[in-house]
């Protein structure tokens, strides 16, 4: 027998348990998986001797800007942050230019990122509402990974551009949609069996506290706070957790900031329905008293919030209220993000500093690595319904792995990230904990902090359906 690569001497980490052995590849398959070497011949051998292996992590939720705004970021730089930074397949979000709306863009979206992927890729569709309601069966038989829900964002009519601030006598702009409208996207979205995920703050709340806010002329960022309470992110879970009850949608709460969100969530899984949530490193690892020290780089919507909602986030962590952790990779440049806070644009470099901040926080004893093979591995696969391929280190399943040596320490700099983009509120931390490889269906994409490999990356949809 010939083996394309065998990954020997590490311990293997799965959600439950950490066991020595060595993983045999061959034709991008995991093919054995032994605590004895094999017989036969070996084209590549990476020696995992003192680290760690897990199934290869899984970004849910990148933003690539490819088509649409390039200066910022695309899906090479992107997918190759990805790869550098232990990540060996991401979820690329549907509000680009022309959004992923209806079944013909998503197709022409896949060809087009196909030849720029580093790593495996699924991709999002988007619900707008009654402009395309109609869309949602077909974008769920070509294979969307699930539909994304801007709640309280306006619609730019002619190009479907998300705007969140807006000007009444602006032409061609659909408001928020009302809760009726948002009813019949979940009834929807319900038929699919997709996955409905929601960006999670109440419009009318935040336009209400903003105004009061500018009229006191607050510059600070307690006053930016105060202008997009948690109230805002409690009242949307809440209205969405109902008409998920109601409707039966596989209910995705995105990018959780809250001690309340996460307390309804809670209480809506111990009541048994399916709802899910994410969280992301900015709201782990930072709270409002860092903007002092870091500035405009940590504005992200919604807003990292304070050190009690970050505790019950990691107490969410805890008991999997969260299913996972991902990045929201959003970048901008750094002209766009110098300027006025109520006015630069929210959101930072992510895909790549990602699973290095996890790493971390299990150094630091927030989480086990067990935990962390749940959250980037085998949670976000089986949510998605890609765990036939992805998720786990077992027989007959893609080659995708990841290995991190756990004890290495380092300082993330900003001037090595891979995106477009270096605007990160993470420049300067220093970490412990660091991936050295990433491999994606056995192709060695990354080692020891070297791109290897040219862009391989695949498409994958959820339950086999689709390309």
């Amino acid at each position: 027998m010939e083996w394309d690569l065998v990954v020997k001497n590490g311990t293997i980490v799965s959600n439950a348990d950490l066991y020595k052995g060595s993983v045999y590849i061959k034709d991008g398959k995991i093919v054995a998986i032994t605590s004895e070497p094999l017989m036969g011949e070996t084209k590549k051998v990476i020696d995992a001797s003192g680290q760690y292996v897990f199934s290869g992590f899984i970004d849910t939720h990148i933003h690539s800007r490819d088509p649409g705004a390039t200066h910022k970021e695309d899906f090479y730089y992107s997918t190759k942050a990805a790869a550098a930074g232990g990540v060996t397949t991401v979820f690329e979000m549907p509000n680009t230019n022309p959004p992923i709306n209806h079944a013909s863009n998503y197709y022409s979206q896949v060809d087009h990122l196909k030849s720029k992927a580093w790593v495996d890729f699924g991709v999002w569709g988007i619900s707008l509402g009654p402009v395309n309601l109609h869309e949602l069966q077909g974008l769920h038989e070509a294979g969307v990974i699930g539909f994304k829900f801007f709640w309280g964002y306006a619609i730019h009519a002619k190009s479907y551009q998300l705007m969140y601030h807006y000007e009444d006598n602006m032409e061609e702009v659909i408001p928020p949609l009302n809760d009726g409208e948002v009813f019949d996207i979940f009834s929807e979205v319900s038929k699919t069996g997709n996955i409905l995920a929601i960006h999670a703050e109440n419009h009318d709340i935040i336009q209400q506290f903003t105004k009061k806010a500018k009229q006191s002329a607050g510059r600070s960022y307690e006053d930016f706070l105060n202008s997009r309470p948690n109230l805002a992110e409690e009242l949307t879970i809440q209205t969405g957790i109902a008409m998920a009850k109601k409707t039966g949608a596989r209910l995705h709460i995105l990018h959780v900031s809250t001690a309340e969100g996460v307390a309804l969530i809670r209480q809506a899984q111990k009541e048994g329905y399916h709802i899910t949530a994410e969280t992301c490193p900015h709201y782990l690892f930072l709270t409002n008293e860092d903007y002092e020290r870091i500035g405009t780089s940590m504005k992200v919507y919604p807003l990292v919030k304070r050190k009690k909602d970050q505790d019950a986030l990691w107490e969410g962590i805890k008991d999997r209220t969260l299913s996972l952790v991902c990045s929201d990779h959003a970048p901008h440049t750094e002209e766009e993000k110098e300027g006025d806070l109520w006015s630069i644009p929210a959101g930072m470099c992510g895909v790549e500093t990602l699973v290095p901040l996890m790493l971390d926080a299990v150094n630091k004893g927030k989480i086990e690595l067990v935990d962390l093979a749940f959250l980037l591995s085998e949670s976000p696969a089986k949510l998605f319904g890609i765990d036939k391929q992805k998720g786990s280190i077992q027989v007959g399943k893609d080659a995708d792995l990841t290995i991190v040596d756990k004890d290495l320490e380092y300082t993330l700099k900003r001037s090595d990230l891979h995106s477009k983009s270096k605007v990160t509120a993470f420049d300067g931390f220093h970490l412990k904990g660091k991936p050295t490889a990433t491999i994606v269906r056995g192709n060695i994409v990354m080692l020891h902090g070297e791109i290897l490999e040219k862009p391989i990356g695949q498409h994958v949809c959820p339950f086999n359906e689709g390309e």
